[in-house]
């Protein structure tokens, strides 16, 4: 695609030196120009948006709660559809997901599933090498020439599967600090988008195969909507025809759960489904009412998908996709098979089928996995209750969720080994993600950004509220400087040198330090741990 003549291609400005391996190849002076274009035309509403979220969030910390907008009743009251979806994507039983690394990108794509989502956002530490070397090893994964050497001489290469490639990108509240348009970064969102259909689009949408997308961290229907004339104009740059560029987004912040019709109406022609992103719901449940006192919520091993708030949420995403004709997924199945145990592993795995029955016999259409080794698991519960490619005729007219529903604060307690948990947690995915690792194995659950985030705000949630135990000691921050110090010894003394983000334990507890005694919930801990990237 060639660069419009009257955009000079360095109005993006790289600041790091071209000797990044296969960054030419990337940041051509046409994609740089294209990134370049897109940023003008949106980055004031980008901006004003995220300003709507910080007045939202004031209103919140003030005293109200998210709730259903009246002025849009229409929207979920209308009869109205989606646009059909594509028939590579109507049978999404299994997806897996995980970063853009090279050797995860060739054995996702082997690995039998549905979907890989390669991901640019929670699963990824977004170092500068990281988002040049993903690039580079989606587009070989597009041409088809993707291979990799492991450093013990194992090779891997594509097997000519059928999983299909969906690329999620970074939130709109994120920027990309080495590249600037005007002086100012671009936005991480655009960046990660932009690059990846600029280069892969007209291949992908030639083999009927999208481009095909995952939409991150959205808070309202006017972010969709955003995301939508977003990608209108870049399907008209690279001449695909309107509506190519098919998306799922992902229900996973607490606003957005009152905004599921709106959002898929603002994306109508575009999109295929939604997504329960569990782990970071969590999360933004605890952040959205963070300064409420009486909504404090358990430690994290407590708060399942049965829980009622959970439970309505998954089930008003099924009946709210299904009415208007996309389909509805499950969430993040994040154990990883414990070789090593038998028992455990079996325990382990017990845990995964019954949460993939549960999710399949409430009507879900799919559902993710974060290693390969549960994708039989997951397979086998969906298609035991789907013998069609998904479940759309299952509306769940029975299902009748409110505001209240969606706010129930869940029973359970505060356990000092949760507590404990939840800072080592915390502490050892912030090393790993500042050593450049985003997904991290951690007693056998793999830890990404969003599972951190649920330890991390849970830690500022009970210390700022002055939650107690259960067994009765009160939560201060006196207290959580001593077991905080004890846990860092530990892991100073426990873990191997070689472990991912050891040499920055000291550095993460800091960060995690800060974060918790702060006056208010920071938003995002990557956001201040991002600066300590190269």
């Amino acid at each position: 695609m060639a660069a419009d003549a009257s955009t000079p291609s360095d109005a993006l400005r790289i600041t790091v030196p071209a000797g990044t391996a296969g960054q030419d190849c990337i940041l051509t002076p046409a994609a740089k120009a294209f990134v370049a274009r897109l940023g003008r035309r949106y980055e004031s509403r980008r901006c004003a948006l995220l300003e709507a979220r910080q007045a939202r969030q004031a209103a919140w910390d003030a005293g109200d709660l998210p709730d259903f907008d009246p002025d849009t009743r229409s929207i979920r009251e209308g009869d109205w559809q989606v646009a059909p979806i594509p028939e590579v994507l109507r049978d999404r039983r299994v997806e897996i997901t995980g970063p853009v690394d090279r050797k995860m990108v060739i054995n996702a794509l082997n690995s039998g599933a549905r979907v890989f989502m390669a991901d640019f956002e929670d699963s990824c530490s977004p170092t500068w090498d990281a988002l040049i070397q993903g690039q580079i090893n989606l587009r070989d994964a597009v041409d088809g020439r993707i291979e990799y050497t492991a450093p013990d001489g194992r090779h891997y290469q594509l097997r000519g599967g059928n999983t299909v490639l969906m690329v999620r990108p970074r939130g709109w509240h994120l920027e990309e600090k080495h590249a600037l348009l005007d002086g100012h970064p671009v936005s991480a969102s655009l960046f990660d988008l932009a690059l990846f259909a600029f280069h892969n689009a007209q291949a992908l949408q030639s083999r009927g195969l999208g481009p095909f997308f995952y939409l991150p961290k959205l808070e309202h229907a006017c972010e969709a909507a955003l995301w939508n004339d977003v990608l209108d104009d870049i399907e008209a740059e690279l001449a695909l025809p309107t509506g190519t560029m098919k998306v799922t987004v992902l229900i996973e912040t607490l606003p957005a759960a009152f905004q599921m019709h709106e959002i898929l109406h603002a994306l109508r022609t575009r999109i295929v489904g939604l997504n329960c992103g569990r782990w970071d719901y969590i999360f933004s449940t605890i952040k959205t009412s963070r300064a409420h006192a009486d909504r404090v919520l358990p430690e994290r091993g407590q708060v399942g998908m049965t829980a009622p708030f959970l439970k309505a949420y998954s089930e008003l995403l099924i009946k709210t996709c299904h009415r208007r004709g996309a389909l509805a997924m499950g969430g993040m199945a994040a154990q990883i098979p414990i070789n090593s145990d038998p028992v455990a592993n079996e325990a382990a795995m017990a845990k995964v089928r019954a949460d993939k029955k549960r999710e399949a016999e409430a009507g879900h259409d799919g559902t993710w996995v974060a290693h390969p080794g549960l994708i039989p698991v997951a397979l086998a519960e969906f298609d035991r209750c789907m013998p069609d490619a998904n479940q759309l005729e299952v509306s769940r007219d029975d299902v009748i969720v409110g505001r209240d529903d969606l706010l129930a604060v869940p029973a359970g307690t505060i356990t000092a080994a949760g507590y404990r948990a939840n800072i080592e947690i915390a502490v050892r995915y912030l090393a790993a993600w500042l050593d450049g690792l985003g997904c991290v194995p951690i007693h056998h659950l793999m830890e990404d950004a969003a599972t951190a985030e649920i330890s991390r705000s849970q830690l500022w949630q009970w210390q700022h509220h002055g939650a107690r135990l259960d067994d009765g000691t009160r939560i201060t921050a006196e207290m959580y400087a001593a077991v905080s110090g004890e846990v860092l010894a530990e892991l100073q003394r426990d873990l191997a040198p070689s472990t991912p983000g050891y040499p920055r334990l000291v550095e993460a507890a800091g960060l995690l330090a800060r974060s918790v005694n702060a006056d208010t919930l920071v938003d995002f801990l990557t956001l201040p741990a991002y600066d300590r990237l190269p």
